[in-house]
């Protein structure tokens, strides 16, 4: 009788391939033993790997860190783990991290359900999915990130009164995310999908979507 294999979990990210330039390489060197977080070690509060500790907001795909820097730099007192499997995108958000003074950026090279399973309930003030992967075609739907179990795993990881923020450009996209989101008890959608906040960032992802006749479309749920 030959050995059953345990199912693979979907895969939700295309992974990437693009040159790391040598000051993302070196601050990969030099900043990811003490900025970086393993997923396999990582700690059940991500507070504690800020001094001070404080709250924080862990970003689900954080491609090239732009919207990452803009948003720590805005909010200093809070603390944000920025997690990709894109390591050139890690690298150029960490040397940006350094040459801003930023001790509010941490950084996770793998995969964010990972992480996620590890963490405490409560322990997180938000969750941010900005434009992950749409997955085009009907029968890859299923590889979305906003999926039921993803939401309902965020909604136990945030304190009462955080937020799960996701942004796409697909519309048929924004109205799963609506569905799903609406259907978990423990979160408030408010308003629904709405325009993108003037006080979010935009990502060069989202320069390309609205160059190509793409708006953005916001929704922000709120651990009720």
């Amino acid at each position: 009788m030959s050995e059953r294999h345990p199912s693979r979990p979907i895969r939700t990210f295309h992974p990437r391939r693009s040159r790391t330039t040598p000051s993302a390489a070196s601050a990969l060197t030099r900043l990811l033993p003490g900025w970086g977080i393993d997923v396999a070690t990582a700690p059940a509060d991500l507070g504690s790997e800020f001094h001070p500790p404080r709250p924080v907001v862990l970003e689900i795909g954080s491609g090239m860190g732009e919207a990452t820097l803009a948003m720590a730099k805005a909010d200093l007192d809070t603390g944000i783990v920025a997690v990709d499997v894109h390591t050139p995108g890690i690298g150029a958000l960490l040397a940006a991290a350094e040459r801003d003074s930023l001790g509010n950026v941490r950084v996770c090279i793998g995969d964010a359900v990972e992480l996620m399973d590890r963490l405490a309930p409560g322990s997180l003030a938000g969750i941010r999915a900005y434009f992950p992967d749409p997955w085009p075609k009907v029968r890859h739907h299923k590889r979305r990130l906003i999926q039921p179990a993803l939401v309902r795993r965020a909604a136990e990881l945030l304190a009462v009164g955080g937020t799960l923020h996701v942004a796409t450009d697909i519309p048929d996209y924004a109205r799963q995310m609506l569905e799903v989101c609406s259907a978990e008890p423990a979160l408030d959608v408010g308003p629904g999908l709405v325009p993108r906040p003037d006080w979010r960032p935009v990502t060069g992802y989202e320069r390309r979507g609205v160059a190509a006749g793409r708006p953005s479309i916001d929704l922000i749920a709120t651990r009720v």
